[in-house]
């Protein structure tokens, strides 16, 4: 059974988070999606990129830690290096993407979201934020670098630190966030708004994303091994471990 749906409207492909009321992100979601937007990608009938949640509570709220918890470290480095590379793809894919948020977007679902061009969220009781400081890991290397270079070093900080889950209207304010639509226009709108992006000469527009994205990539690529492994030691380390088996309860 597919994790992901796919559909396509005016050149638009919809992808659609489909795991569950969570999300929860496991190796089998993550390959699924990459290969997904790999496809998208070589179509040339698709001009943007929407990715969204099948259902209205959770977008995304994050890695399954109950499923991924007892990996032995070999296993677990299989799907951290899987989701970053994910993220790279998804943040340096020439069309244009927008992520449309129809619920809470936590930790590994918000860098998600992160790596989309535009992010609409609804209204109401949405959260949103990367929380894993309180989990004693750090926030994955692609997504701390493309936070900051998104909202800017002192929000970054705050974001980051804290590790808070913040209102939709805090994530405007911040710069997490777009728009904030009714939770039945969020997909809607997300299609028009990408749908106009892509009318534009494709050409103009990966060159444009190009010069946004290509130092930030660089900075990634260049230090991410170390940094992945950095990661992977937090996870396994005796103060860490009981703040994980604590986050499982909320699974």
């Amino acid at each position: 059974m597919s994790l992901i749906g796919t559909e396509f409207k005016n050149h638009v492909a919809i992808l659609t988070l489909n795991r569950g009321v969570t999300n929860a992100l496991n190796l089998t979601l993550l390959q699924e999606l990459d290969l997904i937007i790999g496809q998208v990608k070589q179509n040339a009938e698709v001009h943007s990129l929407v990715l969204s949640s099948a259902n209205e509570k959770f977008f995304c709220i994050g890695f399954d830690i109950p499923a991924l918890f007892g990996l032995s470290r070999a296993e677990f480095q299989i799907f951290y290096t899987t989701f970053n590379q994910v993220c790279l793809d998804l943040f340096t894919f020439p069309k244009p993407t927008m992520a449309a948020i129809p619920g809470h977007a936590i930790a590994g679902g918000c860098i998600l979201t992160l790596c989309c061009d535009y992010r609409f969220i609804a209204e109401g009781r949405k959260l949103m934020g990367v929380n894993e400081i309180k989990l004693g890991v750090p926030v994955p290397y692609p997504a701390d670098c493309i936070l900051r270079h998104l909202v800017g070093f002192r929000k970054a900080r705050q974001i980051m630190d804290y590790g808070d889950l913040f209102p939709a209207a805090t994530a405007v304010e911040l710069g997490l966030i777009d728009q904030i639509l009714p939770l039945q226009e969020v997909l809607s709108g997300a299609i028009e708004k990408i749908e106009l992006v892509g009318s534009y000469p494709p050409d103009a527009f990966a060159m444009i994303k190009k010069n946004r994205v290509e130092s930030i990539e660089a900075q990634i690529r260049a230090h991410l091994n170390e940094k992945q492994e950095y990661f992977l030691d937090c996870w396994y380390s005796a103060a860490t471990r009981p703040l994980l088996q604590k986050a499982m309860e909320k699974f």
